[in-house]
This record gives C-alpha cells, sequence and structure tokens, in this order.
C-alpha cells in the first residue's frame, strides 16, 4: 500500500473516530437535556392542574380522574392491553396518604413525614394540601416530541456522513501534499543512483519537508561539485605525472640509444622531475590521510614568530632571485601555541610558495602574526596579481584553478592541504582579496 494510501486512511479514520464520539456524545446530552426539559415541564403542568382541582373541590377524590382526562397520567388500560408505563409522580395529601399511586408508592399508604421533604410541596392560601413525590420515571414522550427527538438524530447523521466526506477529501488532499514531495526526492535519488548528480527537486514549503529538499538540493550540488573537483584533480594529476615521466624517459631513451651524452646538467634536469614527482605523490598520501582521519600531529609548544621566521627563511633565497621583498611582522611577546611545527612549516610553506607564483617582480609578502582574545591569527598577505571574487569561494578545493591555467609543476593541491592542516589543529584557514591586481591576505585562526 502506498503512503498516500495510508495517510488518507489514517487521517480518515482519525476522523471518523473524532466525528463519531462527537455524534455519540451529543445524541446523549440532547436526549438527557430534552428529557429533564420534559420532566420540568410536566411537573409544572401536573402541579398546577392538581392545584386548581384541588382549590375547586377542596379534597383531592377524583384527581387522578381529571388528571387523566388532560393527559398527565397514562389511561387506564383497555382489556387486553398491557399495563401503562410507570408513572413518574405520585401525589400525598396533607394526612401523609398516598392518593395517586407511583413507582413504589401505593394508594393509601401512609408515607413518613421525613420523605416528603423530597417532594415538592403544593400550597393553598399558604397552607400544604398535598405533596408531589417524583420517582425517577422519565415521562412518556407525545408523537409530535418523539418527532422532534427524530428528527435531532438524523440530522447529526448526516452531519457525520457530510463530516466523513469532508474529512475523506481534506485527507486524500493533505496526504497528496504530504507525499508529493518526496515523490520527488524519490525520483531524484533514482537519478542520482544512475550517475546524474547534479538534481534539484522544488522546495514547497517551509516546514520540515521543505527544509529536506532543500537539504537534498544542497547535497546534490556538493556531490556534483565533489565530483567535478575530483574529475579535475584527475586530470590534473595525470597531466602532472604525464609531464615529468615524459622528460625523463625521453632523457632516459636519447642516452640509451646513444643520441644524448650523459651530461651532470642532464641528470639533475632528470633528478628535478624526479623530486617533482615526490612531491606529488607526497601530497597525495597527505590527503588520503587526512580524508582518512589517519593524519597524526606531533604536538609541542611553539611560539607564532618562530614558525614565520623558519618558513621566511626557507623562501628568502628564492623570493630574491624573484626580486620579492619578503618580511615577517610578528609581536615580539606571543603565547606559544601548542602546534606540530612540521605541518605548520608545510602549511606556510604553501601559502608562500603560492605568493611567490602569483606576485611579480618589486612586489612584497608579508608574514604577520597577532593576537586575539581567543586565539593566534597568522597571516600571509602580497601585493600579487589577486584573486577574483567568483573564485574565493572555492579557492581550497582541490586542483581548482580559476583561469584553468597550469603554472610550473605545481598539482594545484597545496591550499587543500594547507585547509586540511589547519582544520586537523582546529582552526580556521580564510582568503580576501580585492580583486584582480590587488593581492590577497590568507590568514590562519588557531584559538587558545
Amino acid at each position: 500500500m502506498k503512503l498516500t494510501h495510508k495517510l488518507t486512511l489514517a487521517f480518515l479514520l482519525v476522523s471518523l473516530i473524532a466525528i463519531g464520539l462527537a455524534a455519540l456524545f451529543v445524541q446523549a446530552a440532547t436526549s438527557t437535556e430534552f428529557n429533564l426539559y420534559l420532566s420540568g415541564q410536566r411537573q409544572a403542568e401536573f402541579i398546577a392542574a392538581a392545584s386548581d382541582y384541588y382549590k375547586s373541590n377542596r379534597r383531592w377524590a377524583g384527581v387522578d380522574t381529571v388528571l387523566r382526562k388532560q393527559g398527565l397520567l397514562p389511561p387506564f388500560p383497555e382489556p387486553g392491553q398491557a399495563p401503562p408505563d410507570p408513572q413518574p409522580y405520585a401525589l400525598v395529601d396533607q394526612n401523609l396518604e398516598v392518593v395517586i399511586p407511583a413507582g413504589k408508592y401505593l394508594i393509601g399508604q401512609k408515607i413518613q413525614k421525613s420523605e416528603l421533604d423530597q417532594g415538592v410541596s403544593i400550597e393553598l392560601n399558604g397552607l400544604v394540601v398535598g405533596t408531589l413525590l417524583i420517582t425517577g420515571q422519565t415521562p412518556n414522550r407525545t408523537p409530535l416530541e418523539e418527532k422532534y427527538l427524530t428528527s435531532v438524530n438524523q440530522s447529526l447523521l448526516v452531519a457525520a456522513l457530510g463530516g466523513s466526506l469532508i474529512a475523506l477529501l481534506l485527507g486524500l488532499f493533505l496526504a497528496r501534499s504530504l507525499t508529493h514531495p518526496l515523490r520527488d526526492l524519490t525520483v531524484a535519488t533514482h537519478a542520482m543512483a544512475q550517475g546524474k548528480l547534479e538534481q534539484q527537486v522544488p522546495v514547497r514549503s517551509a516546514d520540515e519537508l521543505g527544509e529536506l529538499a532543500a537539504a537534498f538540493n544542497q547535497m546534490s550540488a556538493d556531490l556534483a561539485r565533489a565530483n567535478q573537483s575530483r574529475k579535475q584533480m584527475t586530470a590534473d594529476i595525470a597531466h602532472d605525472l604525464r609531464n615529468p615521466l615524459t622528460v625523463i624517459g625521453g632523457y632516459l631513451e636519447s642516452l640509451r640509444d646513444g643520441v644524448l651524452k650523459a651530461t651532470p646538467q642532464r641528470f639533475d634536469t632528470m633528478y628535478t622531475e624526479v623530486q617533482h614527482l615526490q612531491r606529488l605523490v607526497e601530497d597525495l598520501r597527505l590527503l588520503s590521510l587526512a580524508d582518512a582521519g589517519e593524519l597524526v600531529l606531533h604536538r609541542q609548544p611553539v611560539t607564532p614568530n618562530e614558525l614565520l621566521q623558519r618558513a621566511a627563511a626557507a623562501y628568502q633565497h628564492q623570493a630574491e632571485q624573484q626580486g620579492i621583498q619578503l618580511s615577517v611582522d610578528a609581536e615580539d611577546v606571543l603565547p606559544e601555541m601548542n602546534l606540530d611545527p612540521e605541518r605548520m612549516e608545510q602549511v606556510l610553506g604553501n601559502l608562500v610558495s603560492n605568493a611567490l607564483r602569483y606576485t611579480p617582480e618589486g612586489g612584497e609578502i608579508r608574514l604577520t602574526a597577532r593576537q586575539t582574545a581567543d586565539g593566534v591569527i597568522l597571516w600571509v598577505q602580497d601585493t600579487g596579481s589577486g584573486i577574483a571574487p567568483e573564485i574565493l569561494p572555492r579557492i581550497f578545493e582541490r586542483s581548482y584553478r580559476g583561469d584553468l591555467s597550469r603554472q610550473g609543476n605545481e598539482s594545484g593541491l597545496g591550499l587543500n592541504i594547507a585547509k586540511s592542516i589547519v582544520e586537523l589543529h582546529g582552526g580556521v584557514i580564510s582568503v580576501e582579496s580585492g580583486g584582480i591586481g590587488k593581492g590577497a591576505l590568507f590568514s590562519a585562526f588557531f584559538p587558545f
């Protein structure tokens, strides 16, 4: 059975139970209140007729005949007929004798005075001339009264049936409204299972189902982007592997065939390409460890100033060769941080090497450290080519290149590695840029 049918039946069942209970309660309350109304009306009529009779005759003898003629007492049964229903009222005279029997009260029976306290006194000129005792029996209804009560019950039945039909229609509508987003998600999920990762479903409401649809859309977009990034990374790595292998293979083939002679310069070229391959393999190994949560940090107390000085010393020669000023600007007194020095040197090295690639001759790269109320921030700022605003959100993705160009022999994994290491330390890495030609500012924040 489909979820739509289950929900429809559930809504209908709940509605039927509610409507049925309401109809029963209304019917019972109507019948009870109607009987109370009849009892009060009959009692008032009985007392008025009995009072008029006694006022006219000054005695109770024959009062039952008059009351029967007025329909206030059931008539005597004809021969062969069943006895009348029990009377709701008994009448006691001033001598405490029953003159109209009813229920447990028999004709001529002497009634205890204490029992009269539960009855209704009939007075004449301030004197009690009789007492009406209530037996608890429900007064008989006239045909008109029965017709009225029957019409009320029929109206309740029609209302219950009408309510059930409306509940069925509303249940069907609500069930379809609830399951329609789920059907959209099911179709989109099947499409994703077939490899079509870019799926978007309409967000029809702001409730939990709407939140689910929005979360699915975000997940689908993230998966599609991750898949595209994976394909791009695979292509980039293949490119980075092919170039060094082509160079090394070409030299080896030429040396083997005697076309080229072995020289220190040629061996240096092949060694450089081998080093590039080793760096690429190490980057891939590091990323795989970070993804698997197996990258181990060897933390120890280290000052931010010391980290910046090491990074600057490692790239000072390259910066001088490119005509770029590389400087450190850190506060003299900064608290020690519990970090992994080797990994942090790798982070800063990736940021500085990235800045060197995009900073022209005569530019400047500044390494800065500052203390905040809840941590320490490390900055790497350059006056290079800058970063376009549309590239900033994806700058730390693997192998992402804003201009899709290749620069040197870099794999494009450096910034992603830096992000993984900083986050593994519990920090946050970010980037700012004023746009093309306005440099870039990379910051890494580490809380205390």
